[in-house]
């Protein structure tokens, strides 16, 4: 069989990128590429100040979110790096996870430099990064990642449709529910707090790692949508009802999030409207991957309609940020909370 014949999922280590097969995914490494920032960039100093000024449900709401940002993207780059470039066989889109590792590094990276910040006492520092052991609503988290991690875990090759079905299982896991369901969740509590002038660094950092989230998922939607070309008898409707499920179990583990952060209510974010906010993406995840959708509800949140704009230039920051390279091209609206 030439290299043209060959499907993307099948066994294998392609290492040519001539002739290209998926010119799409190295358009997207190329994309990525112009998408360059660094957590220096980002200045933290009125945060403190800001942080003085919280009620006591508020911090204690911070320091939940900062704890999940701790391990949330340590997570995604180690499946990343054990299952999807195990299993993706394409130079191109190779190209695009490798890409992919280190924006993670600089999240994880961002996320080390907020807990350094908002928790000067060690023994909070020491506390939020373990967070999966000792936070049970982030524990569940976590553990709804490991469950996926480990239905592909032992897989050296997939060789059957089997096989083929758990990768995707783990790869939609990762891009609808994780980084599109609990990363866009905890999106929503930043900018809660930015549409109230409060915690201008933390919105900074955060609407460029949105930007790259957003990239991530549209990678892997892409990357999904190639399967479903190649080998459309995978997706039957056992896959959909696996995919709903799933999403039905990410809504419910992040509500025990929210409730976590909430607790009573907060003017203007509350476990009720969290609620509409997340089952509205999990249909809009469901509808990308050409499923129905399940929950009917609109969202809440008149302040991540606005973040379909991309943050081109927030008038929140000390500087334009528009921070990517030499870009041109067109916002996509269509990913807009």
């Amino acid at each position: 069989m030439s290299s043209t014949e060959k499907n993307l999922l099948d066994p294998g280590f392609e290492l040519t990128l001539r002739p290209m097969r998926y010119p799409d995914f190295y358009e997207r490494y190329r994309d990525a590429i112009k998408n360059t920032w660094t957590v220096e960039e980002v200045d933290l100093h009125s945060d403190v100040t800001d942080l003085a000024k919280l009620s006591p449900s508020e911090q204690h709401l911070i320091g939940r979110l900062v704890a999940f940002f701790a391990t949330g993207d340590s997570i995604v780059a180690n499946n990343l790096v054990l299952t999807l470039y195990k299993h993706i066989n394409s130079p191109e889109a190779r190209l695009y996870l490798s890409r992919q590792l280190f924006e993670e590094a600089v999240h994880v990276q961002f996320y080390l430099t907020l807990l350094d910040t908002y928790l000067p006492d060690p023994e909070d520092r020491a506390a939020a990064f373990d967070a999966v052991e000792n936070i049970p609503s982030i524990r569940e988290k976590a553990e709804f990642c490991f469950k996926w991690i480990n239905e592909v875990e032992k897989l050296e090759r997939l060789e059957t449709k089997s096989d083929r079905r758990r990768f995707l299982l783990n790869l939609i896991c990762f891009a609808a529910c994780i980084e599109g369901l609990f990363f866009y969740g905890a999106f929503a509590y930043v900018y809660w707090f930015r549409s109230r002038g409060l915690l201008h660094g933390l919105a900074t950092g955060t609407n460029w790692v949105f930007r790259d989230e957003t990239m991530h998922m549209s990678f892997a939607f892409d990357v999904v949508d190639t399967v479903r070309k190649e080998e459309p008898e995978l997706f039957d409707d056992q896959l959909q009802q696996q995919v709903t499920d799933m999403l039905r179990e990410a809504v419910e583990a992040e509500l025990q999030f929210a409730r976590d952060l909430c607790g009573d209510g907060l003017p203007g974010m509350n476990t009720e409207s969290m609620r509409q906010y997340l089952e509205c993406v999990a249909d809009q995840r469901l509808t990308r991957l050409g499923f129905a959708p399940v929950y009917g509800s609109e969202n809440p949140f008149s302040f991540m309609e606005l973040q379909g704009v991309q943050e081109l230039t927030n008038f929140f920051e000390r500087r334009p940020s528009a921070y990517q390279v030499a870009v041109e091209g067109t916002v996509d609206l269509d990913e807009d909370f």
